[in-house]
């Protein structure tokens, strides 16, 4: 049966970070309608005055952020030590867990397309060690489809395996397909499934969404993807509901206020950082 739309949610232009805009289209206002999706930012832009200001040097806790980049470059290092850079097609997969200390600073380019997803953790694994992941583009397996490709940037698709979260489950497609074509997805019923459209127009099942647009799905086991007037690129996310409380502030994302309290006191005492570069006291 094919799935329906419960939840619709058109992206707005905000700035965050020191100064960069971007399209938000989760946040702490759609946390239990998209869960366990938190947070979902798009970036889109020709000019490198919207964006390399970038995100300086900022804290995170209680979550997974996953970064993917279509076109453009960003430039990152972190509180463990990693640095490096995310390009045409690359993502990056950090674990924030008991707390990190990280920042991207995107690079001038012809066009910055991508987004950041933050990923809720579980309660009793929030605490898990800070971890880093580099997914370049050649770690990211691609499938060819009719009229299309699809490019598994976690989770598998078609028995093909991309890398695998650590903490809690989820499928991260980038469906590229080109103009005229379509592609049908099998659905986990038991599952909670999330689609954004990156870039152009689609219709899903007989509903047409814009681009820049994310829905939530229910009530069936599979989708068809259809394009409407031109090439598109659609991101499908496939998770399983958390159903835990959620204590949110800023970067932070705990189950308790008290538990949000003792993180930002860590951070004013200089003790929130809990794992730290090997060699380093």
């Amino acid at each position: 049966m094919e799935a329906k739309i419960i939840h619709r949610e058109k992206g707005v232009r905000t700035k965050d970070g020191a100064g960069v805009s971007l399209v938000r289209v989760l946040s702490n206002r759609t946390a239990t309608a998209y869960d366990p999706l938190l947070m979902l930012d798009s970036f889109d832009s020709t000019d490198p005055n919207d964006y390399i200001a970038g995100f300086p040097m900022h804290p995170h806790r209680g979550i997974e952020t996953i970064t993917y980049l279509r076109r453009g470059e960003i430039t990152h290092e972190d509180s463990l030590g990693n640095k490096g850079r995310i390009i045409d097609g690359g993502s990056q997969w950090m674990t924030a867990g008991s707390g990190i200390m990280h920042e991207e600073m995107p690079q001038p380019s012809d066009r910055m397309l991508g987004v950041q997803v933050w990923l809720n953790m579980p309660q009793k694994e929030k605490m898990a060690p800070p971890a880093y992941h580099d997914l370049s583009a050649d770690k990211c397996p691609v499938v060819p489809v009719e009229g299309g490709e699809v490019a598994i940037i976690g989770g598998q698709y078609q028995g093909v395996k991309g890398f695998q979260g650590h903490h809690h489950p989820l499928t991260f497609l980038s469906i590229r397909l080109e103009a005229g074509a379509s592609l049908t997805l099998p659905l986990d019923p038991k599952g909670s499934q999330t689609v954004f459209l990156l870039e152009g127009d689609a219709r899903l099942g007989d509903v047409v969404v814009e681009e820049k647009t994310a829905v939530r799905l229910a009530e069936g086991d599979t989708l068809t993807l259809k394009t409407t007037d031109g090439p598109i690129e659609v991101l499908f996310f496939e998770s399983y509901p958390l159903d835990e409380s959620i204590a949110w502030g800023g970067p932070i994302v705990m189950n308790t206020q008290e538990e949000l309290d003792a993180a930002f006191a860590e951070l004013r005492e200089g003790t929130f950082i809990k794992d730290k570069p090997e060699g380093e006291a």
